[in-house]
C-alpha cells in the first residue's frame, strides 16, 4: 500500500511540473504573439487558441499535483469540530464520493475523446487543429485527480484517527 501512495505521489509530481511547464509556454507564446501583433504589425494564426488550450490543460493536469500538497480549498469547521474517529469517517466519506464523482469526470471526457476522435472533429479555427488533443486534458486530469485521491484515502485507512490531521489546523 505504501508503494502505491509513493508512486502515485510520484506521478502526482512529475504531472504538476509538466502542468507548471504548459504555463510557462503559454506565456512564451502570449509574448511571442504580442511582439508580432504589436511591433511587427502582423497577424497570429494559432497563438491565442493555442495558450487558451495549454492554459486548460495546465489547469487540469495541476489538480493531482495540487491535492497531492492538500491545496485545494476546503470547508473544515465540521470535521474540525468532530473527535477524531467521527472525523475520520467523513474524511473517508468525502474521499469515496469524490472518487466516484471524478470517475464519472474521467469517463466521459475519454469518451468525448474517442468520439472526436473517431469523427476526426477539428477547431472552428483558422489552425484547425484536432480536437481530441485538448479535450485529452480532461480524462487525463480528472483520473489522474482521482487516482491522488485514492492514494490519500489508503494513507487515510492507514492513519489511526487520533493522529489526521485538517488542514485548517485542528486535530
Amino acid at each position: 500500500m505504501h508503494a502505491f501512495i509513493r508512486t502515485v505521489n510520484a506521478i502526482s509530481q512529475v504531472v504538476g511540473i509538466i502542468a507548471a511547464g504548459m504555463i510557462v509556454v503559454a506565456v512564451a507564446i502570449t509574448c511571442q504573439m504580442i511582439f508580432i501583433r504589436y511591433f511587427l504589425n502582423g497577424s497570429t494564426v494559432w497563438q491565442t487558441e493555442a495558450v487558451i488550450y495549454l492554459m486548460i490543460a495546465a489547469t487540469l493536469l495541476g489538480l493531482p499535483y495540487v491535492q497531492k500538497l492538500r491545496g485545494h480549498v476546503n470547508v473544515d469547521l465540521v470535521p474540525m469540530l468532530l473527535p477524531p474517529a467521527p472525523r475520520k469517517l467523513l474524511l473517508i466519506a468525502s474521499y469515496v464520493a469524490a472518487i466516484a464523482i471524478l470517475t464519472v469526470m474521467a469517463f466521459y471526457g475519454a469518451d468525448l475523446v474517442h468520439i472526436s476522435y473517431s469523427r476526426g472533429w477539428v477547431s472552428e479555427t483558422v489552425w484547425g487543429p484536432p480536437l481530441w488533443i485538448p479535450y485529452l486534458a480532461m480524462p487525463l486530469g480528472f483520473g489522474l485527480f482521482a487516482l491522488q485521491l485514492l492514494a490519500d484515502f489508503f494513507e487515510t485507512l492507514l492513519t489511526p484517527a487520533e493522529e489526521i490531521i485538517i488542514e485548517g489546523g485542528g486535530h
